[in-house]
């Protein structure tokens, strides 16, 4: 019997946040070193079955099935294939530098990383679940947090960014869920079990008509919308993408960072597993259309961040345009564009938590996000000008740096899918999505040029100096992982390679008629 390696992964931060919540609420240096070492083990676990991952062997490896309620189909089955994880990878790096930043609070240390700890083992689950029912618990138990956590340790109308973040999510998610009932009322054998809904799929199993007032569709053609704009609602698909920017900026940073680092990537992935891969006749129908509002997305989503004044809202709403960028990935529907896909949703991950980790190291020491506000912090903190570049760069897709990788693959990737007759509109919709690139730019090159150079105001931010060491550590380790990728891209390439092969095989079954 192999070890578990996948279930030490999700429930070591769970079993972290019950050993926090029953030390004495005084210790609280005692209690970032437990967090911060939980988040280390998940990080060393993570790039563990990274490496032991065998590419050339079965797509789903690492693989653990006990029955949970057998009568109802329900199983805790988790395997990961490379897909998961280079997600896993993701969470791992963004939950322990989260928590190195994460130092300085001192407002209920305990219960702050407790929700944090929950909230990571959450999302493992989902990027490692093999049934259905499995992955929506552990996308709840994901989302439950949030509202704590930003209604407590937030700023900036918390209240009001905490419950509009809730009631999104909330909704997004029932809509999804009926969705997976769906499925699973219609599947020939009542189970949630994703490899046998893969199979039932394959075989064309929801293929039939269904009869509706106006007519008769396909039970595919019906129910792959709910079930991917319900779990896009998390992605920030447009026009559901209006909670996010303000639950960006109302967050504590490490929470900012697994926000938009790691959450949003979950909306994407829980599409990507139970919309894409369960209903692709549907995904083939309706991804050429939703490809209209995720070009939305990276020109709007760009657009509005240039004209912000607010630090942290320039990055929510940049995070809100490259989460575009990943479903036009996958409204590609060939290797190119699906690899690209994944590697922008890590990439995007680690630049954006480098991000809102540079906007919360600026704003401990200033107490202000307001840009034309701000000037010359270069000269009092250097290495967070430097880690701010480095991602506006990657933001940009300056070559030699991981965004580029991922968004020249995607933008190849919708020129040739018009090319080989997916939509006609595609070519035009690559066009129009660079016009997002040069606003990313613009952005950029606007709030380096207003908060880390001209003049620092001495008389103002009296008493602004360096960030920690941890601070330091953090930023290094984000910053590093955006060169390397971009230099070294077969490094993550490959991995991702095997999971999104097995997709553009059945894209090409479906085009096929098989």
């Amino acid at each position: 019997m192999q070890f578990p390696f996948l279930s030490v992964i999700i429930f070591s931060p769970l079993l972290t946040a019950v050993l926090l919540l029953l030390m004495p609420k005084d210790r609280k240096d005692e209690v970032r070193v437990i967090a911060a070492f939980a988040a280390f083990v998940t990080l060393a676990l993570s790039v563990f079955v990274f490496v032991a991952y065998d590419r050339s062997g079965l797509q789903f490896q690492f693989v653990e099935r006990i029955p949970w309620v057998p009568a109802l189909g329900i199983s805790y089955h988790v395997a990961a294939d490379g897909i998961g994880l280079t997600m896993l990878l993701l969470t791992g790096l963004v939950i322990f530098t989260g928590s190195l930043v994460s130092w300085g609070i001192q407002d209920r240390p305990r219960e702050f990383y407790a929700l944090l700890m929950i909230l990571v083992s959450g999302v493992f689950g989902v990027f490692v679940s093999r049934d259905g029912f499995l992955l929506f618990f552990f996308y709840e138990l994901a989302i439950f947090p949030m509202y704590i956590l930003i209604a407590t340790w937030g700023s900036t109308r918390k209240e009001y960014a905490a419950m509009k973040l809730t009631l999104y999510l909330l909704i997004g998610s029932i809509v999804a869920l009926v969705g997976i009932l769906a499925l699973y009322f219609a599947s020939p054998v009542r189970t949630f079990d994703l490899d046998e809904l893969a199979k039932a799929a394959q075989n064309g199993a929801f293929m039939f008509n269904v009869n509706l007032p106006w007519g008769r569709v396909s039970f595919e053609t019906l129910w792959f919308l709910p079930v991917f704009l319900g779990f896009g609602v998390l992605a920030g698909i447009w026009p559901f993408h209006n909670w996010s920017p303000d639950g960006h900026v109302a967050a504590p940073t490490a929470v900012s960072m697994l926000h938009a680092g790691v959450l949003m990537k979950l909306g994407a992935f829980a599409a990507l597993r139970m919309g894409v891969e369960l209903m692709p006749h549907g995904a083939r129908q309706w991804l050429p259309f939703v490809i209209f509002l995720v070009t939305v997305n990276v020109v709007y989503g760009a657009a509005i961040a240039m004209v912000q004044k607010d630090f942290k809202y320039v990055i929510g709403f940049s995070s809100v345009s490259h989460m575009g960028l990943v479903t036009m990935g996958f409204a590609t529907m060939n290797v190119v564009g699906l690899n690209g896909a994944v590697m922008q949703m890590f990439s995007h991950g680690i630049m954006t938590a480098l991000f809102f980790a540079v906007v919360g190291m600026v704003y401990d020491r200033a107490h202000t996000r307001d840009i034309p506000s701000l000037g010359g912090f270069a000269q009092k903190m250097p290495w967070v000008a430097i880690a701010f570049i480095v991602g506006g760069l990657v933001s940009m897709g300056m070559p030699g740096l991981s965004g580029f990788v991922a968004e020249l693959q995607i933008f190849m990737g919708v020129w040739t899918a018009g090319q080989a007759g997916v939509a006609a509109w595609y070519p035009y919709i690559a066009a129009i999505s660079v016009l997002g690139i040069i606003l990313t730019a613009a952005y950029v090159m606007r709030v380096v040029g207003m908060v880390f150079f001209g003049e620092f105001h001495e008389d103002k931010y009296h008493g602004v100096g360096d960030v920690t060491v941890l601070d330091k550590t953090a930023l290094t380790i984000l910053t590093a992982v955006l060169i390397v990728l971009g230099v070294f891209p077969q490094l993550l390439m490959n991995m991702i390679s095997t999971g999104t092969m097995p997709l553009v095989q059945m894209f090409a079954r479906v085009a096929g008629g098989g």
